[in-house]
């Protein structure tokens, strides 16, 4: 099993499904979590993942963390070394986020609300690595800045999923749709 695989058993994506929803956990569709959001598809989320490239001990922010479900697939990635920060502006999907991942006893991983026009968390960058799970007009520079040296960010872009480093042009992944990403 790779290292995604035992990050995929140890965080079932039914977990930080609405109860309505958790019969739907299965298939590789986004799913409604409430307040116009979802949960992204599976294979989708993987892809993400697997362009990220997330190490142990890596230093990760989880834009749009919406479920929490991607901010537990990255904490169980960067281990207790690591430490991921998941920002989210529905306040109600950051208490219900919250509380899954505590459940799952991942103490350096957390989520809080999303501060009003800012965008990721600069005041605690650089980070290694940034997801961000919202479509983007265009790539954020404000986001880009946060990045390490040595940083790599997936994000969801004019109507395609880009992997963006700061010293290199964007590399296109193809044409995907997300939610849009909305500065409160």
């Amino acid at each position: 099993m790779t290292r995604l695989d035992l990050a995929w058993a140890a965080c079932p994506r039914a977990t930080f499904l609405p109860r309505a929803q958790r019969r739907a956990a299965s298939r590789d569709t986004p799913v409604p979590i409430g307040h116009g959001q979802t949960n992204s598809q599976p294979s989708t989320v993987r892809r993400m993942l697997e362009e990220l490239d997330v190490k142990v001990g890596h230093r990760v922010l989880d834009v749009g963390s919406g479920s929490g479900w991607t901010t537990a697939l990255l904490a169980h990635l960067v281990g207790p070394d690591g430490w991921v920060l998941g920002v989210e502006r529905v306040p109600a999907l950051v208490a219900s986020g919250a509380a899954v991942l505590a459940d799952l006893g991942m103490p350096w991983a957390t989520i809080r609300p999303a501060a009003p026009g800012v965008l990721g968390a600069p005041e605690l960058a650089p980070y290694d690595r940034i997801l961000v799970s919202a479509m983007a007009s265009k790539i954020p520079a404000d986001l880009l800045a946060q990045l390490g040296p040595a940083g790599i960010m997936v994000i969801p872009a004019d109507g395609a999923l880009w992997r963006v480093t700061p010293n290199g042009a964007p590399t296109r992944l193809g044409s995907y749709r997300f939610v849009p990403l909305v500065l409160d």
